[in-house]
Parts: C-alpha cells; structure tokens; sequence
C-alpha cells in the first residue's frame, strides 16, 4: 500500500496531478478541495495516498491532508459509494461542510450531489452519523447557503479555481456575492462578478 506520495508537482488539472517521484510519474485522482490548495508546477509537494485495484483498473487517489482522506475512507465504506462518487462528493462539499451535512442529516446537502439519490444520501447519513459523533467529530456552524449545496455556487467555484485563482479566495468572493444578489443570480454573472 502507498501511503503518500512526496515529489515534484509536474502536472495539475482541477481532476487530477501528477507528481513526479524518483523518475516516476504518479498520476493522482483528486477531488477539487484537493486541486485548490495544490503548490505552482515544478514545486515540492505531498499527497496522501488511496491505491484502489479491481481486475479491469488500478487508480491512485490523492489528498491533500489525512482528514480528506480518512473522510473520503469512511465515504466509500457505505454500501453502493465507490471511489469516484466519494471524489465527486468530496469535490462538491469540502470535508468539514460534508461532516456537518452528515452530521446535521442534511439530506438535500447530500442529495445535490451529482449521483446521489435520496436512498444513497440516507444510506450515507445512516451509515456515518454515529461513527462520526463516537469519533467525537461535531458539525462545524456553517453558514446555511454552503450546506444547500447551491449548484451554481458549485459551479462557478470549479471554473474559479480552473482558471488558477485559490479556493479561499474564490469561496469569499462567491459567498459575499451569494449573499448580496441572492441565489437567482446565474453562474456567468457570479463568476463575472467574483473576478472583479
């Protein structure tokens, strides 16, 4: 098993890096929480590590600390949640706002997530909820149009952080518009107007 992989950062999408290690480049899924805090190409750079093997594919999984990996871990351990429906949810909510969904039995946080029906957000909730309050981990007070899973909200922080600039940066911008103009407002215009 790998656990992490310490390199070169030699290639970065918002869906994937590679990074280079000892002459060997390891291609990595991550989830867009992951791509945002990744370093500029040609920098130093380390990524926990899921190797996932089935007989038709072997997929690496990177993640940025051990608190996204653990989550995504606890993620496809429930019934019918592979590893790309894991990276997606983790990709639509960052870590601490998916705990507070679970945690909040958000089910329409959970539920807007793309491929998520009613009965798999359920099962997720039902399945994590105690295992996380054992583990001591409490909802976190986010704000409530984070956890609505707004799609436009969504939308415009991807092509945000497609176009390089940091998802610290990009959220407040979008949350302090978000919170201005109201959810009407269409993602060209939120992604126009967070550039200014």
């Amino acid at each position: 098993m790998i656990a992490y992989i310490n390199g070169i950062l030699a290639h970065k999408d918002p869906t994937f890096a590679i990074i280079e290690a000892n002459g060997i480049g390891y291609e990595l899924h991550t989830s867009l929480y992951t791509s945002s805090v990744l370093p500029a190409l040609n920098e130093k750079v380390k990524l926990y590590t899921y190797q996932h093997i089935r007989e038709d594919i072997q997929a690496l999984y990177g993640f940025a600390d051990t608190d996204e990996k653990q989550l995504f871990m606890d993620l496809i351990g429930v019934s019918g949640i592979g590893p790309n429906t894991a990276l997606v949810m983790l990709s639509t909510l960052p870590p601490a706002e998916m705990r507070s969904a679970i945690l909040m039995e958000n089910v329409k946080a959970i539920q807007a997530i793309k491929g998520i029906g009613a009965k798999s957000a359920q099962r997720v909730i039902l399945e994590l909820r105690d295992k996380m309050k054992k583990a001591g981990i409490t909802a976190q007070a986010t704000p409530n149009y984070r956890l609505a899973a707004n799609p436009v909200r969504d939308e415009a922080l991807a092509a945000l952080t497609t176009l390089g600039i940091p998802k610290p940066v990009a959220e407040k911008s979008i949350d302090t518009i978000l919170k201005r103009e109201g959810d009407g407002i269409s993602v060209e215009d939120l992604i126009r107007m967070a550039l200014r």
